[in-house]
């Protein structure tokens, strides 16, 4: 146990305790108001520790803050973001975390009332952190480790760096944002303001992983337009959007989908298909780590709904293809010491660092197109988004150590 521990354990559970989940298709901004009850609160801790420029836009609700240098402005200015809404995935409502210490590699019984348990059998990670304390949930919502694990560690190593003022570091540039969960990836982060010219995100599950490279990705929406007429008499005019809905899906390659692929391996999904006769509606995401290979799967749908328009007529299928985010690696390369210093950082507090081609995105791949270099170190939660989530306080613990060597990496660059 370092001296982190019960801050990061105790940081964890106060915001897990707060309900920040975010609502896709919701109009307002943030999508949920609730997400700034969780906002006023960092920052009111961020002015209660001692950061500096602590503001919180009560617009976008974004929240920032900086630890100014004090070595005389040397080295390099770092920057970490983490994201304050959780997933609707599971329900963020009443949350309970309870800390379970001294793991020792057994089923646990998140909720013995209602009988839920979390058995190794499934969850087989659970095995990696015998002897860790585990910060759970009674099995009725989801943790929020994701990315509330990441806040405490910001929180608990700025509040270190600013009770030590004889630790020389540079410029420290804090943000937390709204919304990651439902493709809100950090949009209105205003990046002037918050100072630094490259950042990390920390949002991902096992200790010691970082990305530097993501999906790209774009959601495609099919509308397919229909012709109804009576069924005894329709041979000839009638034309079923559902039946072509099933044609447009048939086409996509029957092992090229989540459920099938993995590694850097791209994939179409289908989210939703509803439709009748006369009108008939499909959703679908594409992704792909290779930027030729994921220009060559929206290329495809173009040809499908071509060759669908040749069939049954001029206008029967539309397409709307909409840019999700597009992979951070071509940014990030062109600053390499961002990844040499993450791996360092992570290789010096005695975790052996893991590159992972991430199969999703992360704020850091839309900060990155838009001028902000940011590559992402995992937050040490497991089962996200779902009733299981748990967090070893200890990989916490870690990511702080982890965040401080950065800190005194930057500090002495040239």
């Amino acid at each position: 146990m370092t001296q982190f521990h019960d801050a990061v354990r105790d940081r964890l559970i106060r915001y897990a305790k707060v309900d920040t989940q975010s609502a896709a298709g919701s109009d307002s901004v943030p999508t949920t108001m609730k997400q700034f009850d969780l906002a006023r609160m960092l920052r009111a801790e961020l002015e209660e520790i001692g950061a500096a420029d602590v503001w919180l836009d009560e617009k976008y609700c974004v929240v920032y803050g900086k630890l100014p240098a004090n070595n005389g402005g040397r080295g390099k200015p770092l920057g970490l973001v983490a994201h304050m809404d959780t997933a609707p995935d599971a329900s963020g409502t009443d949350v309970k975390p309870w800390v379970l210490e001294n793991y020792q590699g057994q089923d646990i019984v998140l909720n013995s009332e209602k009988n839920i348990v979390m058995p190794v059998s499934e969850f087989p990670n659970l095995k990696n952190y015998i002897g860790q304390d585990l910060v759970l949930t009674d099995g009725t919502t989801l943790l929020g480790g994701d990315d509330k694990a990441s806040i405490a560690a910001i929180m608990t190593m700025a509040e270190y760096l600013l009770k030590h003022p004889e630790i020389p570091h540079g410029d420290i540039s804090l943000a937390f944002t709204p919304d990651e969960e439902v493709g809100g990836l950090a949009k209105d982060l205003d990046l002037e303001r918050f100072g630094s010219p490259t950042a990390y995100t920390l949002d991902g599950d096992y200790l010691g992983y970082y990305e530097d490279e993501t999906f790209n990705a774009s959601s495609a929406f099919i509308t397919i337009t229909g012709r109804s007429v009576h069924t005894g008499t329709a041979k000839g005019i009638m034309i079923n959007a559902v039946d072509i809905g099933g044609e447009f899906m048939s086409l996509l390659p029957a092992l090229e989908k989540p459920q099938y692929t993995d590694g850097r391996e791209g994939f179409f999904h289908v989210m939703r298909f509803a439709g009748e006769c006369e009108h008939a509606e499909l959703a679908l995401i594409v992704r792909d780590h290779s930027a030729v290979e994921f220009a060559n799967r929206e290329a495809y749908l173009h040809k499908v709904t071509k060759q669908l328009n040749r069939k049954y007529g001029a206008g029967t299928v539309t397409l709307n293809i909409v840019p999700t985010y597009r992979s951070m690696k071509e940014i990030v390369d062109q600053v390499p010491y961002l990844v040499e210093y993450l791996v360092q950082a992570i290789r010096d507090c005695g975790v052996e660092p893991k590159q992972l081609a991430f199969r999703g995105g992360t704020d850091g791949s839309a900060l990155s197109h838009r001028g902000l270099p940011c590559p992402n170190l995992s937050a040490g939660y497991e089962n996200a988004h779902s009733r299981f989530e748990y967090v070893p306080v200890q990989s916490m613990e870690k990511n702080v150590e982890i965040l401080l060597r950065l800190a005194e990496i930057f500090a002495a660059a040239e």
